[in-house]
């Protein structure tokens, strides 16, 4: 009975394995292409490097490319931590207080999750001209700091995973309102916390339509913006092209591979409890 479990364990395994190498293939070919002529390109599908990533390296980087990089790292980096802090306290009062206007506060929550982000957009964008934020790296990072998906998600998390019984334990010790957040409800939602710096850092990476907006100087152009300048100078050059989408693609997949354990918990404890 054991080998024939142990054997059902390992077909699971390589068949899992089998899949996931599948699933890398196209990262890989994207990657094989970025290395080859353009011309090269249309004689079949490469399947090895070839010895002209260098020149494309140099036509990427010739376009400001790595300013762009830094630009999305730094608004990618500063989105998901903003989000992420203020969702956490936001989510702390909505789950384990008591006061009035939180069902008014709740519903307004589930409104901005329906309200389309296209039409959601226009307000956003006279504010930012109020406030003289526009071709500012700061007009694609405060769009995060009251994101309705994260509050509804952390919410939901927190009154699953934190057990009142705990909190007013640590209440009746004396221990102030910011040390139990920090201290004891944090630990209690890490998964969460991860899911959600996970999503919010992958969605403003892949953010067009914003920066597209509300940004148009060269010198603060996010990744996104960026491809889609070199798709337009380099029009026939396909192979500066598909390196410009590997290397955009590198930090989503390293943060996926490292966080992608707590994210796969986060997302199924979020969806099921609560």
């Amino acid at each position: 009975m054991k080998r024939i479990t142990g054997c059902r364990f390992n077909g699971v395994y390589l068949f899992l394995s089998v899949i996931s190498l599948v699933a890398l293939v196209p990262f890989y070919i994207m990657f094989v292409m970025g290395t080859y002529r353009s011309e090269k390109l249309f004689t079949g599908l490469p399947l090895w490097v070839s010895n002209y990533l260098g020149v494309n390296l140099a036509t990427v980087l010739k376009g400001h490319f790595l300013r762009s990089y830094l630009n999305s790292m730094f608004v990618s980096t500063v989105s998901a931590a903003v989000c992420l802090f203020t969702s956490v306290c936001a989510a702390f009062a909505l789950a384990k207080y008591r006061f009035r206007l939180k069902v008014f506060i709740q519903n307004i929550i589930l409104l901005g999750m329906m309200l389309p982000a296209q039409i959601a957009i226009i307000g956003y964008i006279i504010e930012l001209r109020a406030m003289h934020l526009t071709n500012t790296l700061a007009s694609v990072v405060y769009i995060w700091v009251a994101n309705p998906f994260s509050v509804f998600f952390m919410t939901q998390f927190m009154r699953s995973s934190v057990p009142d019984e705990m909190l007013e334990s640590a209440r009746m010790d004396g221990t102030s309102e910011p040390r139990i957040l920090i201290s004891i409800v944090v630990p209690c939602i890490k998964a969460g916390c991860i899911t959600v710096v996970t999503l919010i850092f992958l969605w403003s990476w892949n953010s067009y339509l914003l920066p597209l907006i509300v940004i148009n100087k060269q010198a603060s152009y996010t990744l996104p913006l960026m491809i889609a300048n070199i798709a337009v100078a380099y029009r026939q050059d396909y192979g500066a092209q598909m390196l410009a989408l590997t290397l955009s693609t590198f930090p989503i997949v390293i943060l996926y591979t490292l966080g992608s354990k707590y994210f796969i918990n986060g997302i199924t404890a979020g969806a099921v409890k609560g």
